[in-house]
């Protein structure tokens, strides 16, 4: 079955995982959903990640889902996606989205590269507002 959004079906796959209460999830890899996996990782919203290139046609990406110590509460609250294949959201420097005041993230497609928010807030570029995380 060909997935038409590919990004929509990574969050989806993380959020059903974490409703689940797994401690892993498995995700057809590309280059784009590692640059997001990458980002989740560095941001902290993910224990540990790991590219499996043996497996499927491009690989699998394996994600170790993070949870509270205590309360076994998933970090990530809440994942969105925002622009989509239907309608894309572009948005330039200047009117960046900040996510709860800045303690999410929102992942910006660049012309620099994947980056947050807060990375393209201070290099000053803008680009296509792919989802947000908290």
């Amino acid at each position: 079955m060909a997935v038409t959004d590919p990004i929509a079906d990574y969050l989806t796959r993380i959020r059903n995982a974490q409703k689940a209460g797994h401690r892993t999830v498995s995700i057809p890899a590309s280059n784009l959903k590692k640059g997001i996996t990458e980002l989740l990782y560095n941001s902290g919203y993910i224990l540990k990640y790991r590219f499996d290139q043996d497996a499927g046609k491009h690989g699998m990406i394996d994600i170790a889902l993070k949870y509270g110590k205590d309360s076994k509460v998933p970090v990530i609250k809440k994942l969105g996606r925002i622009s989509k294949p239907g309608l894309r959201q572009y948005v330039p420097a200047d009117k960046l989205p900040r996510i709860i005041n800045g303690l999410g993230i929102a992942i910006i497609s660049t012309s620099q590269g994947l980056m947050t928010d807060k990375q393209a807030r201070s290099k000053n570029v803008g680009g296509e507002v792919l989802c947000y995380v908290y």
